[in-house]
């Protein structure tokens, strides 16, 4: 589906410095398991110099998410902590020689991390908790300011790159009037008609606007993926079913053990999210009780 770097690859099948660190003074957790992506990064920090001596990393989460925690704790072991902190995502991405631009949120995931576990060696309070800005994504829980700093930083200009780089506006699109709100407070009204949501069709990631599926395609395109996802929740005993398909939104019944399920809006979200990946366009996932209610 993406075009990933031989230097992906091999970080994702050989990562390094995967696994716990003894003696750590310095621990940072960005992500959560329930919006599909984790990392946590442990640092070992000489006190004297504050040379990062040794960092690890755990992840949960895709190909790209395990590339990139190797590529950042290979790129800031021996650097002092203030060093440290000027890596940007970007330079993780690079070092990878690129990352797939629906991947970049992976490489922003470890920017992060890294933040929080400097502020923790340092005995600082990091600031992740949505009291600075407002709660914009409520599906995977970014706020305002994360979509500042990331819009800021790596130039970006529409939803769409937004949500490749910090997954906001990736979920139910509830979001992406204030997204574009922040789009053009940061970059200026310059690019407020770039910045609007544009029903033109995603371009690849080089440049070449993918051919249109016709209705049939892209229904059998969403039972593909429904049939990729169901195993997985078939071993905990739940199931999914397409019921329908109206524009944008696609209706799903969860059955089984996921009936009713506390995490059914997780499960729910992260259909979404893979069929959002698989058809390079924002679609909804809904439950099939919101169809019978329409």
């Amino acid at each position: 589906m993406w075009d990933y770097s031989e230097k992906v690859r091999e970080h994702f099948f050989n990562p390094r410095n995967s696994g716990p660190l003894e003696n750590a003074n310095g621990v940072g957790d960005f992500g959560s398991i329930k919006c599909g992506d984790a990392l946590r990064l442990m640092l070992r920090v000489n006190p004297e110099t504050e040379v990062i001596d040794d960092a690890r990393f755990q992840t949960f989460g895709c190909g790209s998410a395990i590339a990139s925690s190797s590529a950042l704790t290979e790129i800031i072991k021996g650097k002092t902590l203030d060093e440290a902190l000027q890596v940007s995502n970007q330079d993780i991405a690079d070092y990878l020689d690129g990352l797939p631009p629906e991947k970049m949120h992976c490489s922003v995931m470890g920017r992060e991390a890294l933040q929080a576990a400097v502020a923790n060696y340092r005995g600082e309070t990091w600031k992740d908790d949505h009291e600075e800005g407002e709660l914009v994504c409520k599906c995977f829980a970014i706020d305002a300011v994360m979509i500042e700093d990331t819009v800021r930083a790596n130039s970006l200009r529409t939803i769409e790159e937004v949500a490749n780089y910090t997954k906001a506006g990736g979920g139910c699109s509830a979001c992406h009037e204030k997204i574009e709100d922040i789009l053009i407070a940061v970059n200026g009204r310059l690019y407020a008609n770039e910045a609007k949501p544009t029903k033109a069709r995603p371009a690849s990631s080089d440049g070449v606007n993918k051919p249109k599926l016709t209705n049939y395609q892209r229904i059998r395109k969403i039972e593909e993926i429904l049939e990729a996802i169901r195993p997985s929740l078939q071993r905990d005993h739940g199931d999914v079913t397409l019921v329908e398909v109206d524009g944008k939104k696609v209706y799903v019944e969860l059955t089984g053990a996921c009936r009713g399920c506390s995490m059914e809006s997780a499960t729910l979200g992260g259909v979404q999210q893979k069929l959002i990946e698989a058809l390079g366009e924002l679609v909804q996932v809904l439950p099939v009780a919101a169809l019978v209610r329409a």
